[in-house]
């Protein structure tokens, strides 16, 4: 026991602690979070406006689609100096339409933007799809 609760035993209720003082937390509210559905309310709106609950969502695993993409740009550089690609093969699954192509290439993927198809044949090649038409009736 320590000389200021000595001091104070037999005179005092608290024994120089104050009324709650002594006891955990109790005389600033709570430990942690504690409180703040209750006396710490304000604390929680203004600090912590975004702390609970559910924000957003996440797709099950199995329903998620993530192609890997290239671009119209790129092209040129995948391909060398041959004038066929096949993109297929080497893993990627959709043409996207960024970028400038200025050479004549036969390029074969699975899924290609309007875009991209567009620009390809413009520059004089041709794209082969893979795309299925059971989608469209």
């Amino acid at each position: 026991m320590g000389i200021k609760a000595n001091k104070h035993r037999g005179r005092n209720r608290y024994h120089g602690r104050g009324k709650k003082a002594g006891r955990g937390a109790g005389k600033r509210g709570g430990r942690g979070n504690a409180g703040m559905n209750k006396h710490r309310v304000m604390t929680r709106i203004k600090y912590m406006p975004k702390h609970w609950g559910m924000h957003g969502f996440n797709r099950h695993p199995s329903l998620r689609n993530v192609n890997t993409t290239v671009n119209v740009g790129q092209l040129e550089e995948i391909a060398g100096d041959s004038d066929s690609i096949n993109l297929t093969e080497m893993g990627i699954d959709k043409l996207l339409g960024s970028g400038k192509i200025t050479k004549s290439l036969s390029i074969t993927v699975s899924e290609a933007s309007a875009r991209a198809i567009e620009k390809v044949e413009a520059a004089g090649g041709s794209l082969d799809t893979d795309d299925d038409d059971e989608w469209d009736d």
